[in-house]
């Protein structure tokens, strides 16, 4: 299974990285949303983790760009993020986000995390 991690946070990508290929994943990575809308239009991965807080496009204009675009807009994404906390959690759900994972993450235990949400590799 393909995962395309989009974070603009160089050492959250890195350990998210790791730890999904220690899991079986694959994984493809990118430093913004706009790199992560590309990236998913030509990679076409099975899941996407979306960092929620970046600059520029943040996590929300991402997603909505990723729903508007044919090629990307079934591709399950999970939410990562410290700031979706409250109602936050609910309304990414609403929106239509497979899930959200809390920030700081388990490195041990991520690949089992995102296993629970899109399935594993």
């Amino acid at each position: 299974m393909k995962v395309l991690i989009v974070d603009d946070e160089d050492l959250i990508r890195e350990v998210a990285k790791l730890s999904l290929e220690a899991g079986g994943y694959t994984v493809i990575m990118a430093d913004g949303g706009a790199a992560g809308v590309a990236c998913a239009a030509t990679e076409r991965p099975d899941a996407i983790l979306l960092d929620l807080q970046m600059p520029g496009l943040d996590g929300v204009a991402t997603f909505d760009a990723l729903r508007a675009q044919a090629a990307t807009a079934t591709i399950p994404v999970v939410f990562l993020s410290a700031g979706a906390g409250g109602g936050k959690r609910a309304e990414l759900i609403a929106r239509g986000a497979a899930g959200v994972l809390d920030k700081p993450f388990d490195p041990m235990a991520l690949p089992a995390d995102l296993a629970a949400i899109v399935g594993g590799p």
